[in-house]
């Protein structure tokens, strides 16, 4: 399959994937992955290693895309939504309850 990675074309098989990252071991994964027979790596780490390229001239997406195509399992982690903080004004009101309309 051809696919552009940091403005380079590149004709991927899910084989040569394979066979490129056979013996590499996953760099801990903090965010993007894919997973590539039982393990789990990062998508800049896959990246790097198919394409030869510095991962600064890549985005994680565009690794994605293309593992996705291939028929490649990538997961997206999620950031948490950060916590409701109250002001103590609106902790107050809601203590109190609504006024009640008259």
């Amino acid at each position: 399959m051809r696919c552009v990675i940091a403005r380079f074309p590149f004709d991927l098989t899910k084989s040569g994937v394979l066979e490129s990252m056979k013996g590499i071991k996953p760099e801990p994964v903090t965010s993007e992955s894919v997973i590539i027979g039982r393990r789990h790596y990062p998508a800049k780490q896959v990246g790097e290693v198919v394409t030869r390229q510095d991962r600064r001239d890549f985005s994680a997406g565009e690794v994605l895309r293309a593992m996705s195509r291939l028929g490649f399992t990538c997961r997206v982690l999620r950031e948490a939504a950060p916590a409701h903080v109250e002001s103590p004004l609106q902790r107050a009101s809601a203590m109190l309850g609504t006024p009640l309309s008259g």
